[in-house]
């Protein structure tokens, strides 16, 4: 095998010696019969062949390694041989750098040295000259006449004459009166002449918008006694071209960035014109506008808008205007947004009570109008009157079966409207916005609480409170002869959907107003005190027309229900529901549809589980008049099954559980006496008292002869 065979072998990427031998053994055994005998000697001497050409190949290599590492040591040597030479010619820099470095130095202190002396022997000289300039011209005053210099007489030098004429003036006005009147005259005509030409020119430009010539004027003119006329021209100049329309809020903003803009290029002092200008746009064109949108209190809805527009597009502008340099005040937009609206903010809370009163009142006017109702005088003194008379009819019906109330139902009318109380929480929900912008940050908590305590007012005790003294006095007593209305309900409905909607417009907008203040408690505590006057009458007629639908199922019962039903004569009972039950189970029914429709959640529970209390009290008292027979007692099963499915569909433990006993002890009614000790042992009655069960038995018709008394 060749030299460069192996080479090629063993420059592969992945190299394997055993690999590498079993190719060697394979090349050397190709083209012979694995079972001739010399193939043994044919492979050693393969592999002694390799060995020797292997260690040929690694013996030139390492001569190659030696001769590869001499060379790299030379280059070492070279290279560290350049970087020493190198940084010897760096330190050699660095010394002629610091020496040329001192050299500069010294020249250049000679040469600043050199240049104050020259300046300490020019500046007098130029003092000199411009002093016998101005000498020369004062001349030419002293005889009180204008100067006729040709400095003065020729426009294309205006600049020249107003540097001379303001030097002038200024040592016009350190001469004595006495002896230089006349000339001092003479300047001040001239001074006040040189001014108005410069201030034309400056308009003259700004109309051309020649931005440069303009400034180079305006700095002339800094010097002068009339620059603020200068700045004056330019204002005016700019709004004679400008806020034109209705609406100059529009407009301002996009004129400011403009007038920036030149300002900025021009003046020396912009910050200071451009307050000016400001100011300028806010106590003209601004305060004109509010005024006039103002003007009118007539209608104090449209003013009250009007104001909280205007205010809150005056802030906004603020706002946008602050990034603006207007000066060294950084409450300067503030100091004249006040300035404007002072005298309407001082009487706002007023007129917004005075608006949100009447408005009220209008909207419940309104509301009875339609309704063809008029009001009564429920005061707490009638409504005492009122519950006392309820509670002496009720003493006399119970006593003698005469039921002497008068009930007002209205035709079902519960004077209760989501509509009303929607205005009447927008309007103030509104009013809640104007008094966050509109108030003092001192009387803002103290004006948010007077605009609830209208809505209070009118709201939940002229309205809320009103609509439920009626219902209260619409509800009938328990002895009622007929079946009570509902009405009720939907006063409670709507009365919880208005309570949500106060409590929203509570959390959501007078909270914010007060929070961190004296007030909050305050507001706190008259919502849970309105909170708790509205549920407590709510709970009274909750109460009352419950027991009212139980007196009237105690009345159906009363006539419906035959003793025959429970005790036949004559004949065996069919094991139906009696008439009685039916009727009642219906009723019941409308009553809970009627309740689901004006309730939801945890109220209806709590209200159906009172309604099944009562419903069982009211069967359990009912049949303890009746004697039960064998066949009657099935008629009374059928009737527990009526009433259990009846209040089965609440899906209210206590009520199914009631049932559920009532059921048990019915079907003591029917066993036969050796099976009723097991039945009293039951999961539903073993837990009750045996006396109730001993007295419960004894409806049977057989106790007595059938000895029922010591089975349990």
């Amino acid at each position: 095998m060749s030299v460069m065979q192996f080479w090629a072998d063993m420059e592969q990427d992945e190299y394997d010696p055993e690999e590498f031998v079993e190719r060697l053994a394979f090349r050397s055994r190709s083209g012979s019969n694995p079972a001739d005998l010399n193939d043994a000697d044919r492979l050693l001497g393969s592999f002694e062949q390799a060995i020797k050409d292997l260690t040929a190949m690694y013996e030139k290599q390492q001569i190659k390694c030696r001769e590869l590492e001499e060379k790299c040591r030379e280059e070492e040597r070279a290279h560290w041989a350049r970087v020493a030479n190198l940084i010897q010619r760096n330190k050699s820099a660095a010394t002629t750098y610091k020496s040329l470095d001192e050299k500069i130095n010294s020249v250049a202190g000679k040469v600043v040295y050199l240049g104050d002396q020259l300046e300490s022997v020019n500046t007098p000289r130029a003092r000199a000259v411009e002093a016998l300039r101005l000498i020369k011209h004062f001349d030419e005053f002293l005889d009180g006449e204008t100067s006729l210099s040709p400095v003065f007489m020729d426009k294309t030098r205006l600049y020249e004459a107003a540097d001379i004429i303001q030097k002038l003036h200024l040592i016009g006005q350190e001469l004595p009166e006495d002896r230089f009147s006349g000339a001092r005259r003479a300047i001040e005509a001239k001074y006040n002449e040189v001014e108005k030409s410069l201030i034309e020119e400056f308009v003259k430009y700004q109309r051309s918008d020649d931005k440069v010539k303009m400034a180079e004027l305006a700095k002339i003119l800094s010097h002068f006694r009339g620059y603020s006329e200068c700045v004056n021209a330019f204002i005016e100049q700019i709004q004679m071209s400008s806020l034109r329309g209705k609406d100059p809020f529009k407009d301002i903003v996009p004129l400011c960035k403009n007038s920036w803009e030149t300002i900025s290029k021009v003046f020396p002092s912009p910050s200071a014109v451009m307050a000016k200008f400001v100011l300028n746009i806010y106590h003209v064109k601004l305060k004109q506008h509010i005024n006039v949108k103002l003007q009118d209190k007539n209608d104090t809805e449209r003013y009250l808008k009007n104001l909280f527009l205007l205010y809150s597009q005056t802030n906004k502008l603020n706002s946008e205007l602050s990034q603006y340099n207007l000066g060294s005040d950084q409450l300067f937009l503030t100091k004249l947004t006040k300035d404007i609206f002072s005298r309407y903010l001082d009487s706002y809370i007023n007129l917004e009570s005075s608006y949100l009163n009447e408005r009220s009142r209008l909207v419940l006017t309104k509301y009875y109008d339609s309704e063809g109702h008029q009001r009564r005088n429920l005061t707490a003194t009638s409504s005492t009157v009122q519950e006392l008379k309820r509670d002496i009819h009720g003493l006399i019906a119970a006593k003698t079966n005469l039921n002497l109330a008068e009930v007002a139902d209205y035709g079902g009318k519960t004077f209760l409207s989501d509509d009303v109380a929607i205005m009447l929480i927008q309007e103030t929900r509104e009013a809640f916005r104007r008094c966050q912008v509109l108030s003092k940050s001192t009387d803002l908590a103290s004006n948010a609480v007077e605009i609830f305590n209208i809505l209070v007012s009118y709201l939940l005790h002229n309205h809320v409170d009103y609509a439920i003294e009626l219902g209260l006095t619409g509800i009938p007593l328990p002895e009622t002869k007929s079946p009570p209305e509902f009405y009720f309900f939907d006063i409670v409905r709507q009365t919880n959907t208005i309570i949500f909607l106060v409590d929203k417009l509570f959390a959501d907008s007078l909270l914010p107003l007060v929070v961190s203040t004296p007030k909050q408690a305050l507001c706190l505590q008259t919502k849970k005190n309105e909170w708790e006057k509205i549920e407590l009458k709510l709970d009274t007629g909750i109460d009352r027309i419950l027991a009212a639908i139980a007196g009237w199922i105690k009345t159906v019962l009363a006539t419906e229900q035959k003793k025959t039903d429970y005790n036949p004569q004559g004949g065996e009972a069919i094991a139906v529901a009696s008439g009685a039950c039916l009727k009642v189970v219906k009723w019941v029914s409308e009553v809970t549809r009627k309740l689901r429709d004006s309730l939801d959640g945890r109220n209806m529970e709590i209200i159906l589980q009172d309604l099944g209390v009562r419903l069982h009290r009211t069967v359990y008292e009912h049949l303890q008049q009746f004697q039960f027979a064998s066949a009657g007692a099935m008629t009374l099963i059928c009737d527990m099954q009526e009433y259990r499915r009846c209040v089965g569909d609440w899906k209210l433990g206590t009520v199914t559980a009631l049932f559920d006993t009532l059921h048990a002890m019915c079907n003591l009614l029917i066993l036969p006496p050796e099976n009723l000790r097991g039945a009293a042992m039951g999961d539903q009655l073993v837990n009750m008292d045996k006396t109730i069960l001993d007295n419960w038995l004894q409806l049977r018709v057989d106790y007595k002869t059938a000895r029922l008394a010591n089975c349990l």
